[in-house]
């Protein structure tokens, strides 16, 4: 850990224009030592820091010894709030956007705000660190060469299995964050759509005193997290593995298949539909298949 009285103190990227700078800072997802020395000089020398919490951030400035003034910017704010951290940006005023932990913007609020700068001109830079959904991949063991981001799940179970039958046939890994009054709730409808054996993973208060990362079958989770009430406590992310089962092609990927298959074997057919779709090759030959039996 860098000793919070030890940071050497450097400048801010040489300015070209008279406008602001808004930046876009991540800061630890739990331990405080998880951030970059970058991130804290740009804390420390900004105008102002937009938090999502000013109660939450000001452990983390304090530790720091950092003394920019803060401003509250969460999901409830409105075009005010908005309006009057453009208007800084205008009188050359530099601003730090931060959530409660992790990288802004990765389902917390902060868009509008970079919509609008990038609208108006002013530059927009990240200060890249900490983000859970990809330190919970890192260590999960599932496929991660590629995977979706879907944010938190609907609260109500039936809008929550409507978002679990879109996943049901992904070919890659689905990632989300989870309360942790609903997670058991959340596995027990997964189980229902994806099935018990769906390879799965949940990492739970990461980077913090009872981090823990269960791995199995949806299943298993499930009576896991039932057994045991401390899963159902802390910040979770969830990880829904790959379907082992081949899903439906559409009517546009099946009108191109069977052209290919005019031309070439199943397998060749199979692979550039593939190609063109952008769908799983597994998928497209079990078609292929059955379209070559009729």
């Amino acid at each position: 850990m860098i000793p919070s009285n030890r940071i050497e103190r450097v400048s801010l990227t040489m300015k070209t224009d008279p406008f602001g700078t808004l930046y876009i800072v991540s800061t630890p997802i739990g331990n405080l030592a998880d951030i970059s020395v970058r991130a804290i000089e740009t804390l420390s020398q900004v105008d102002c820091i937009a938090c999502e919490d000013t109660r939450h951030s000001k452990k983390l400035l304090e530790h720091y010894h950092i003394n920019s003034s803060m401003i509250a910017y969460h999901e409830h704010s409105g075009v005010r709030i908005t309006d009057k951290l453009l208007a800084m940006l205008a009188r050359g005023r530099d601003i730090a956007l931060v959530s409660d932990s992790g990288t802004p913007l990765i389902s917390d609020p902060g868009y509008r705000l970079v919509c609008r700068a990038r609208q108006d001109g002013y530059e927009v830079v990240p200060i890249p660190g900490s983000c859970a959904l990809i330190a919970a991949i890192s260590v999960s063991g599932l496929a991660s060469d590629r995977f979706s981001f879907v944010g938190f799940l609907p609260s109500r179970s039936g809008q929550r299995k409507e978002t679990l039958k879109d996943i049901q046939q992904s070919s890659h890994t689905v990632i989300c964050y989870e309360s942790p009054y609903r997670i058991k709730e959340t596995l027990r409808d997964a189980v229902e759509i994806l099935g018990a054996d769906r390879n799965a993973f949940i990492a739970r208060e990461m980077t913090k005193m009872y981090e823990t990362y269960l791995a199995g079958s949806l299943g298993e989770l499930v009576e896991w997290v039932t057994c045991d009430i401390d899963q159902q406590k802390g910040e979770i992310v969830l990880l829904i593995g790959a379907s082992n089962e081949p899903g439906e092609i559409s009517s546009e990927a099946e009108r191109i298949l069977l052209l290919m298959l005019k031309e070439f074997s199943v397998s060749k057919a199979a692979s550039l539909t593939a190609k063109i779709t952008g769908l799983e090759k597994r998928t497209i030959y079990k078609r292929a298949l059955d379209l070559s039996d009729q």
